[in-house]
């Protein structure tokens, strides 16, 4: 039986290729672990591999830790996944910081969306087909389904694409050359297997989509744009297009399907064009093409248009540390729109980065009661206290957030601080631990559990367990290494 973290090691190198050599492995789908009916390997099994996963690509990738831009995901992810025809399935939704044009579904489901695909999209439903032909690929379970193709090939066969990948880490040519031998004359059975999945993941999509009140023609629009704007690319196309393989007869396909529903105006959320002109900001480093970018902008388009770049202007200006001007801005677009927490946030975070941790807080502190649901402004919120030294008030704050926000990997590194300077080390490194642990990072956490159980005055509970994750840390960092050899 081959072991769950090296089935998960060969995933993340499928979907995240180390070098540009070792494109054509992506064109091979891998054999996984499950069937339709679910009956080799149970929900929990499930669940756990894909945390194993998404801790995995941690290593390898950046993963946004933006908490307004994360929520924002979640939220149409949740939209989405609760329209599908499996609303029930546990769902992640993550954006992953690369300029490359690139979306996939994770085991477990957990999605991840490229920062650059969202920014090529032209409107929100867009944005929502990936997402939703995402979500069906894991509502079908194309991933688990793979191995019932699997079977008719053999158990060497599949051991030894597995092995090639592997070895691809090593040597990207070695790896497809073992590939492309092992693979022999089923290889066309593999692609038709593919396209057989893309063109379920596109119907069932679409149903998602005109559910959640989204624009189905947005779909077939989408991949038409992509296929146009790549189709003298060569070897710079997109990832998504290797992965998702986009035929003229697909696209006449899904639009055909897209027809059937009724025309009518779909417009895009604020939340979605506010996200956009973060992730701009955040992604591009050239500040003269930001600044032209949007202050050409200010005079163009509706007046909700003109708000959002005026909103990019003043990130700009947060980002080149004109924090006056960044001030003004804010200000006067919370006065004008005081119910939009984005722009309120903004001029929180402009007191913040400016050094004004005081009036940071009081914004911050007052924005909480505002907006009583949104996560990210209370984590906003808990790293201000920490600057005016209200330790044990963030470490309360942070405890009594919600078992969702628990899971975001950020919350980890604030609790951490929280105790530390609390004067609380064991615990500081206990959920520094976990921190790395998220990260990816096992021989970190390892190192930091170790710290934590030499602290003085454990108390008996707390010692059993940091030793018990102890055990766990090391378990899965002795895996790992068997696997490596």
């Amino acid at each position: 039986m081959i072991k769950r973290s090296a089935i998960i090691l060969a995933i993340s190198l499928v979907l995240f290729p180390v070098s540009r050599q070792a494109v054509e492995i992506n064109k091979i789908e891998l054999p996984d672990m499950g069937d339709s009916s679910g009956t080799l390997i149970s929900p929990a099994e499930e669940r756990e591999f894909g945390d194993e996963f998404f801790r995995s690509l941690h290593s390898q990738i950046t993963v946004n830790e933006d908490t307004e831009i994360q929520e924002y995901i979640q939220s149409i992810g949740r939209k989405l996944a609760a329209n599908s025809d499996n609303p029930s399935h546990p769902f992640h939704f993550f954006v992953v910081m690369e300029n490359d044009i690139n979306a996939f579904a994770g085991p477990g489901g957990y999605i991840g969306v490229n920062s650059g695909l969202i920014l090529i999209t032209e409107a929100e439903s867009e944005l929502a087909s990936v997402i939703a032909h995402e979500i069906s690929h894991i509502t079908q379970r194309h991933l688990f389904r793979a191995a019932e193709a699997s079977s008719r090939l053999s158990i060497p066969t599949a051991a030894g694409m597995l092995g090639a990948i592997l070895l691809g880490t090593r040597s990207a040519a070695m790896g497809q050359a073992a590939i492309m031998a092992i693979m022999g004359g089923s290889v066309q059975f593999q692609i038709n297997f593919t396209r057989e999945n893309e063109a379920e993941a596109d119907r069932v999509g679409m149903q998602t989509l005109a559910a959640t009140h989204f624009d189905p023609r947005s779909m077939p629009t989408f991949f038409e744009r992509l296929q146009q704007a790549t189709r003298y690319a060569g070897q710079g196309v997109p990832e998504f297009l290797r992965t998702h393989p986009v035929t003229e007869s697909r696209i006449s396909d899904t639009r055909g399907r897209a027809e059937t529903y009724p025309y009518k105006q779909y417009p895009d959320s604020l939340a979605y064009q506010l996200t956009k002109a973060k992730i701009r900001i955040m992604t591009i480093a050239d500040p003269v093409f930001l600044e032209h970018y949007y202050r050409s902008r200010l005079s163009q388009g509706t007046l909700e248009q003109r708000t959002v770049a005026l909103y990019g202007l003043g990130l700009f200006l947060l980002k080149t540390e004109k924090f006056k001007d960044a001030e003004a801005i804010f200000q006067g677009l919370t006065k004008e729109y005081p119910e939009q927490p984005q722009y309120s946030s903004a001029l929180a975070k402009t007191a913040f980065d400016a050094r004004d941790f005081n009036t940071a807080v009081l914004r911050y502190q007052k924005l909480t009661e505002q907006f009583p649901d949104n996560s990210a402004i209370k984590l906003e919120y808990v790293n201000a206290l920490l600057k005016v030294d209200k330790a044990d008030l963030a470490r309360k704050y942070l405890l009594a957030l919600s078992p969702e926000t628990q899971q975001m990997t950020v919350y980890w590194g604030l609790l951490a601080e929280a105790y530390s300077k609390n004067n609380q080390p064991a615990e500081s490194h206990r959920y520094l631990a976990e921190y790395y642990f998220a990260m990816g990072q096992t021989k970190d956490a390892i190192y930091q559990i170790r710290i934590a159980l030499e602290s003085k005055g454990l108390s008996f509970q707390l010692s059993s367990i940091l030793s018990e994750r102890l055990n766990f840390f090391l378990n899965q960092e002795q895996e790992a290494k068997a696997n490596r050899q």
